[in-house]
């Protein structure tokens, strides 16, 4: 049994305790990086073994009873006592001079989502490595080939600017206390010319997020709440071969690139 503080279920806390799930993860892209941040380190599980990688480092941890922890694997300045939500990783990547950040996080649940937008946006981070649960990380990557996967607006946007593989699955024993679900371990390395530019990413999401709250419904009343001229939805959806009739559910990531880039406001 490891002597980890009490877990926080507001944050929620919960401590990796698997060997081989641990290796996988800090051994992910030890060769490709430059420098490495660790979001939401806790106790140091995976710290302990990042530190010990020939590479820059820092961590942003919210719950203020771990810095004293963390201070055995890094240096003290290099721990930030923050929200990552509300943290600027692109201004601390330009005042420490990085390029090529891999980015490591066991994502609490409540608020991978959000924190994975963000990271998506951050140009500097070339490479991550992010453990979700079960049921978030199959909206960024379809975990269960044999499964029919319906697009979603966190997959169309993870899958523009990153190629995503698992890394591993990552069952409830695996934590302490262990979680009510399963969890996964998914790998993204930044594509380096997406077909929609970072650039646009917040016009883009704004898009798949109008797209995607009525999925079922029909294609053609979605778009016309969102691009008055109808003559430029019909041209894009003839042009990749669907209809207003089909459902945003049912398109393949490269029919929502090019639906947006052909409607695009």
């Amino acid at each position: 049994m490891n002597n980890f503080p009490q877990a926080n279920k507001a944050l929620g806390q919960h401590f990796l305790i698997d060997q081989r799930v641990i290796e996988s993860i800090t051994t992910n892209f030890k060769e490709e990086a430059s420098s490495i941040v660790e979001v939401g380190p806790g106790p140091g599980v995976l710290t302990k073994h990042l530190g010990q990688i020939d590479l820059p480092i820092f961590l942003v941890e919210k719950d203020e009873r771990f810095p004293e922890l963390l201070k055995e694997f890094v240096k003290e300045e290099d721990i930030f006592l923050h929200d990552a939500l509300k943290f600027d990783f692109e201004a601390k990547f330009k005042e420490k001079d990085w390029s090529n950040v891999w980015l490591v996080s066991n994502l609490p649940y409540n608020v991978s989502s959000p924190l994975l937008v963000n990271f998506l946006q951050y140009p500097t981070i070339k490479y991550m490595t992010l453990m979700f649960q079960r049921e978030v990380a199959d909206k960024a990557f379809p975990i269960d080939t044999r499964e029919g996967k319906a697009m979603n607006s966190l997959l169309a946007l993870s899958q523009n600017y990153f190629e995503v593989s698992l890394l591993c699955k990552v069952p409830k024993g695996a934590f302490q206390p262990p979680p009510k679900v399963e969890s996964a371990v998914l790998s993204f390395v930044r594509r380096d010319n997406p077909v929609v530019p970072l650039s646009e990413f917040k016009s883009f999401e704004k898009f798949l997020r109008h797209l995607f709250q009525f999925k079922r419904k029909q294609i053609g009343k979605i778009l016309k709440s969102y691009q008055s001229d109808s003559g430029k939805i019909d041209e894009t959806l003839e042009r990749i071969g669907r209809a207003r009739t089909d459902r945003a559910e049912s398109f393949k990531l490269e029919e929502i690139q090019q639906l947006y880039l052909g409607i695009k406001v």
